[in-house]
């Protein structure tokens, strides 16, 4: 096994965090024995598993996940829209253990996050030199007057992708044209903040090509701004006509009680009786960082955010959907970038060497349609006070009135973004 001299990890470490990429290559170094538990195997944690373990080979990395696969939540809005089937979001963790890591198929009940030990529901306790959290999102059941977990069962939230997704599906399948649908999307923060829209877009998809031209989709929204908003806007009305009807809080868009049983959302004004009722609450982190302390007030994980370690717990590292991240919005790729700088930093700690402050990326595809596209792309980083950024002139948005070859490219782009980062994460 080579070593590697500090300025070539610093420098190979802050590429990697720089930028987010994917395929970074594996490298080898003498290093002191150390142990990493990294607990959640989604979009954050599988990445900071593999990038600790590609940093210091010779550590012993375990990643804790309690399903034997995982299901993507990016892109199962088109298994909505009929563009995709559930395997196509469905990996094993065996590439990982390929790379050497210890995977424990094992359900966290608690974590003493300062003598890092963990227990498990399988009955293990391990102890680490430093844990990674990664427990992405938990529903806040009860937020809406109404709806719960039971409600979940008639009016699916599908933003777990799973049952609930092909609940969701069969309810769109059987709706009858002239039928209505209603999206009732959530306040910020939020995971995946375009979602809602471009689910909208993937359902209009699909009554279109079933032929249910006079069925109608409405979104009740408790903002009255949503991301991408022009662009979607723009989207709807091109490949969509009037299909899409959007309506922000203060036009009456935010919801107040869901009654499940009749599949209706009752607002401040009105009540609105849908065939097909999808309720996106609102949702906080996963309920393990917040049992053991690892939230502030807000419900959400504080970092220090040009690392990611816990505010609340020396050698804790928090990262995904659960951390509080300054500008970067609770998407996979912002989760995929997180990780890799906290992988970065855990091997800093292990071999004794300073990583310097990164930069991060975010970029946010959305398909409105088979071959139309549009994004988002976001650069970040650590400002005097602490907070992440966005880092004036980078970043940009799909232009407003774009042809369509260039929404034809960005389509093909968005599903070639999925493809490398699955592959980044599971092999």
């Amino acid at each position: 096994m080579s070593t590697m001299n500090r300025r070539d990890f610093v420098k190979l470490a802050g590429a990697a965090t720089a930028v987010g990429t994917v395929g970074f290559p594996m490298v080898g170094f003498g290093a002191p024995k150390a142990s990493v538990v990294v607990i959640g195997g989604g979009y954050a944690g599988a990445i900071a598993a593999k990038y600790t373990k590609l940093y210091v080979p010779d550590a012993e990395v375990t990643l804790i996940e309690r399903k034997k696969e995982y299901i993507s939540h990016p892109f199962s809005n088109e298994v909505l829209g009929g563009e995709r089937d559930m395997k196509s979001l469905t990996f094993t963790y065996a590439g990982l253990e390929k790379r050497g890591l210890k995977v424990l198929q094992d359900e966290v009940l608690d974590i003493d996050i300062v003598s890092k030990t963990v227990k498990t529901k399988g009955g293990k306790s391990l102890k680490a030199d430093y844990l990674i959290v990664a427990p992405g999102i938990e529903i806040k059941w009860g937020a809406i007057p109404g709806y719960g977990q039971e409600a979940a069962e008639l009016a699916p939230h599908a933003w777990e992708a799973g049952p609930q997704t092909l609940l969701l599906k069969k309810q769109i399948d059987a709706m009858p044209d002239g039928g209505l649908l209603v999206i009732v999307a959530p306040a910020n923060p939020f995971r995946c903040p375009p979602g809602p829209y471009e689910r909208a877009a993937q359902i209009a998809a699909n009554l279109t090509h079933a032929g249910k031209k006079k069925a109608k989709i409405m979104i009740l929204d408790a903002k009255d701004a949503f991301s991408k908003q022009a662009l979607f806007t723009e989207g709807w009305k091109h490949n969509y006509g009037d299909m899409i009807q959007w309506v922000g809080a203060s036009g009456g868009g935010k919801v107040m009680e869901i009654d499940a049983k009749t599949l209706t959302a009752k607002t401040e004004f009105d009540d609105f009786k849908a065939n097909v009722l999808n309720v996106i609450p609102p949702h906080r982190c996963g309920a393990i960082a917040a049992k053991v302390g690892l939230t502030d007030d807000s419900g959400w994980c504080p970092v220090n955010q040009a690392t990611f370690e816990s505010k609340k717990a020396k050698g804790v590292y928090v990262v995904g959907d659960s951390c509080i991240a300054g500008a970067m919005p609770k998407s996979g790729y912002a989760a995929n970038t997180q990780a890799k700088v906290a992988a970065a930093n855990v091997a800093g700690a292990i071999l004794g060497m300073k990583i310097e402050k990164p930069f991060l990326t975010n970029t946010c595809y959305s398909l409105l349609a088979h071959d139309y596209g549009i994004s988002v792309a976001g650069v970040y980083e650590v400002g005097a006070d602490g907070v992440l950024a966005d880092v004036k002139g980078s970043g940009g948005i799909s232009p407003v009135g774009a042809p369509l070859d260039t929404r034809k490219r960005e389509s093909v782009y968005g599903v070639s973004w999925y493809n490398n980062i699955v592959s980044d994460m599971f092999t």
